[in-house]
């Protein structure tokens, strides 16, 4: 035994909430700070969540508190970290909590604002303006108790040696009231100066209302991920010794039976043991129509039970089950970063000293100009009033929420963020065959028997077939059990691996199994009706040993039907003027005759190809450009994961799930055309409020220094650019497949 064993490694991610982030500068500050600790691989902050993502270096050990020393480093850092149970606390509260400082920090900047807009119509004398004391009294409560957050803010941002939003709001509004007080305290005796307390008060009241605007969208782009969460009931009723026992869903085991009433909410993943019904599961899978249930089939936590009474075999429970998995899938996507924002992270993180410099620069300016101390301090002000980096910090995460949210109540989940980013420029689709344009299932397509009852030989191959689980014998079975006929008993059975198998039937002996390997014991071939959709079918042989001859007693063709959709998925990309290839293992006869019931041409069909083939068929299709994948097998994970974009089928394996950036939660091709339109259109998104923030500050900017905008209407510009990027993300909560 190692006397020194090594600790064991942390794999998993590490998130920690924070309060207090307000701009994209904080966003760079609070990555920094956390990066800077011994053991961090990479941390990733998101504003619009309010989370930051970690991920530990290799070698990190498990036994390390982590979750404290990132607290700690995100505290130093001038920030709060948050408990879980703030943050429920502060996704329970009422969306109107906030609003009345917005209220009341208005009704002062109204008093105030009032005899100046009186003036400017015409309607009243410079005399009308309210008296200096009284003007103080009033927006003194406004600055220094309502705005009384970003002091603090922006004083713990100054002693870490950075700057933000609230240390630019703290900067302006604090040089407006000392200006009036200073202005005031010179002022000749029985002369009323023009002060700007109204300009700080209402800067103030108008970057608390963006900031409540803010607040409010921002809990609309997370909806999607509070809907899955609430889907999960919190309590079961198990079976325990035939009696129903409730208890809370996180004390489930595996193995446990639970009883579901009719309307309920599965509380975990199962396998129904007795009972029929019919299971809602829209809002995992965007299938509208529910899903019939009885014993054997497989049922998802937090579906929603129909009109009947199931007992439910739990299969997995916690973070294992479908919708644990699913809220996973979308917390990663929405905690990533798109390409393109980290150019913005770079920008922010100098964005807020240089507005600083800036704003120096253009008082000395102004002040040199022979504007006097007075104008030239109001242009400064305007400045660092303008200049909040807000919108650049929302402008991806804002949309990327709200995107993949909106994706995933269509059972669309996206990965990660760069998804969307290849989705953009995608040239070909490129589709595996089984089990993604086919059902995956095969089927008996046709029987024919050389003699005799066609009943008679079907029975005796669903005899021989029944204790196989392999797709070719289900289908015997299921279309033996469509005709009602009832089971025989088969004895001595031999299964050869690849080929077939043999046994005893009524004390006959039966064998069945590949053309190839009947006509290697000198079965003769029957001769059958080889056209249409049997052209590319796989043929099985019945056969029955009499003395020394083997007879060959039946064919049977079995077929993969193509998936409802398939065709017209084909037609929808094409019509998007996508290129199309289809990627399949089967043979090249079955691979065409599919893909010419799809629409696919034939020089877009490559068959027999092993998972490294389908790798580099990929490479060879990238010439023309970018490639999206679409699978749904082991199989097809090497291709998932070598394509510009990989796309997994829903009822595919957990490897390929992994692989693909894109996944979809049900059967369904159609969605591919889906879950490439929103990710362009959230692609868009993100470039449309990056634009518009660049824009707004490289305009704001010159113009406040240039005396164009006063603090009020550069207070209000501010505040508009923030609500107007979130309004503009949630746009895309109107998508619709």
């Amino acid at each position: 035994m190692n006397p020194n064993p090594l600790p064991p490694v942390l794999s998993v991610p590490v998130d920690v909430s924070i309060g207090g982030m307000t701009c994209a500068s904080c966003v760079a500050r609070v990555e920094k700070a956390l990066k800077a600790v011994p053991g961090v691989a990479d941390a990733s902050v998101n504003l619009a969540t309010e989370t930051a993502r970690i991920h530990m270096a290799d070698d990190a050990p498990a036994d390390v508190d982590w979750q404290s020393r990132l607290n700690r480093a995100v505290r130093d850092a001038g920030y709060e970290p948050r408990t879980a149970q703030q943050v429920a606390q502060a996704d329970s509260v009422s969306p109107w909590l906030g609003l009345m400082p917005v209220l009341a920090g208005g009704v002062v900047s109204a008093v105030l604002m009032a005899p100046m807009v009186s003036g400017w119509l015409g309607l009243s004398g410079h005399d009308a303006m309210l008296p200096p004391w009284l003007q103080l009294l009033l927006a003194a409560p406004v600055q220094f108790w309502l705005g009384g957050r970003f002091y603090r803010a922006g004083w713990a941002a100054a002693r870490a040696r950075a700057g933000n939003m609230d240390l630019l709001v703290a900067l302006g509004t604090s040089a407006a009231f000392g200006l009036s007080l200073w202005l005031w305290w010179r002022a000749p005796a029985g002369v009323v100066p023009h002060l700007y307390f109204e300009a700080s008060a209402t800067v103030v009241t108008l970057v608390l209302l963006g900031k409540w605007l803010e607040g409010r969208a921002k809990r609309q782009t997370t909806s999607a991920i509070r809907a899955l969460h609430a889907l999960r009931p919190d309590t079961a009723r198990v079976l325990r010794r035939r009696k129903e026992v409730e208890m809370p869903v996180t004390e489930l085991l595996v193995g446990d039976t639970v009883v579901l009433r009719p309307g309920e909410r599965f509380p975990a993943d199962g396998r129904v043991t007795d009972g029929r019904s019919q299971a809602d599961e829209s809002m995992l899978t965007g299938e509208p129509l529910p899903v019939d249930k009885s014993v054997g089939d497989s049922v998802t936590g937090g579906s929603v039970n129909g009109d009947g009474r199931l007992l439910v075999a739990v299969t997995a429970i916690g973070a294992e089950t479908v919708l644990a998995r699913v809220v996973r899938l979308v917390e990663d996507a929405q905690a990533a970063k798109a390409p393109i924002q980290r150019t913005v992270d770079r920008v922010s993180e100098v964005f807020v000293p240089v507005v600083l410099v800036i704003a120096a620069l253009t008082f000395v300016g102004w002040w040199l100009a022979g504007a006097g101390v007075e104008a030239a301090l109001v242009h400064a002000v305007s400045v660092l009033v303008i200049a909040c980096p807000c919108a650049l910090g929302l402008a991806t995460p804002a949309a990327l929420m709200t995107g993949t949210g909106v994706a995933a109540r269509h059972g669309i989940l996206v990965r990660d963020a760069s998804a969307l980013e290849q989705a953009r420029g995608i040239v070909t689709v490129a589709f595996d065959k089984t089990g993604t344009l086919t059902a995956g299932r095969p089927r008996l397509l046709g029987f024919e028997v050389a003699d005799g009852s066609a009943d008679k030989w079907l029975g005796i191959a669903a005899a021989l077939q029944s204790g196989s689980e392999h797709p070719l014998a289900r289908a015997v079975l299921s279309e033996a059990s469509g005709r009602g006929l009832l089971p025989q008993e088969a004895t001595d059975l031999r299964a050869e691996p690849g080929r077939g198998l043999r046994g005893k039937v009524g004390g006959r002996d039966f064998m069945l199994g590949s053309e190839r390997w009947m006509s290697g014991r000198g079965v003769t071939p029957m001769t059958a009706d080889r056209s249409g959709e049997r052209a590319s079918a796989t043929v099985s042989v019945l056969a029955e040993q009499v003395g020394e001859a083997t007879l060959a007693r039946a064919l049977l063709f079995f077929g993969d039907p193509a998936r409802p959709g398939a065709a017209e998925a084909v037609a929808s990309l094409r019509n998007q003027g996508l290129k199309i290839a289809l990627l399949s293992g089967d043979n090249l006869a079955a691979a065409q005759a599919m893909a010419a019931t799809l629409g696919i041409r034939p020089d877009e069909v490559q068959a027999a190809l092993l998972p490294a083939g389908k790798v580099a068929a990929l490479q060879a299709l990238r010439s023309s450009g970018p490639v999206a994948m679409v699978g749904d097998g082991i199989n097809d994970a090497p291709a998932l994961a070598a394509a510009d974009l990989g796309m997994a089928m829903g009822g595919g394996t957990d490897v390929a799930l992994q692989a693909a950036g894109i996944t979809l939660m049900r059967g369904d091709p159609r969605l591919v055309a889906a879950a490439l339109d929103i990710a362009r259109r959230t692609g868009a998104k993100i470039r449309q409020n990056l634009f518009w923030a660049f824009i707004y500050n490289l305009a704001g900017i010159p113009l406040a220094a240039l005396g164009y905008l006063s603090p009020v209407v550069a207070g209000a510009a501010m505040a508009l650019s923030s609500v107007s990027v979130m309004a503009n993300a949630l746009l895309l909560r109107r998508w619709r497949p």
